[in-house]
């Protein structure tokens, strides 16, 4: 079966039980369908980036979902239907993640990044002290060019 990952953003003015029924209710028609739903993550109550229907935040759910095309289609069309419901989206994947996602890792388990934009900062103050001494040379010799 196919693997996929969904993620429901529901409205900031609902509950977080209502949150936790609106998942239920919606890993039945997975596992109605024949399929499992192989992680749930409940992110929380997160700022969005934009206004979606008026609202300002959202609860956040990730499923890990192994399951029919047909379950799917279905569960994606009672997203649709439902009124709490801001926003959904689902991917699928190769494979699904073992243990916590990204959102729910602490800042320091994560891998570092390295920052490219701290070397080219370091490079650009030096190329500029090497064009200011070539502008002091060049009026050092307009200067000795005057006195001759």
């Amino acid at each position: 079966m196919p693997l996929y990952e969904t993620v429901i953003i529901a409205r900031q003015d609902i509950s977080t039980q209502q949150v936790e029924t609106l998942t239920e209710n919606m890993s039945s028609f997975i596992t109605d369908g024949g399929g499992t739903v192989a992680k749930v993550e409940n992110w929380g109550l997160r700022n969005l980036a934009y206004k979606i229907k008026k609202n300002r935040k959202g609860h956040y759910v990730l499923l890990n979902l192994d399951t029919p095309v047909d379950a799917m289609k279905e569960m994606e069309r009672n997203l649709l239907l439902n009124e709490d419901v801001l926003r959904h989206m689902t991917i699928k994947v190769e494979e699904l993640e073992e243990g916590d996602s990204v959102m729910l890792q602490s800042r320091s388990a994560r891998p570092e990044r390295r920052r490219d934009s701290d070397d080219d900062a370091d490079s650009k103050p030096a190329a500029k002290s090497s064009d200011e001494d070539d502008a002091a040379d060049k009026t050092e010799d307009k200067t000795d060019e005057g006195e001759e």
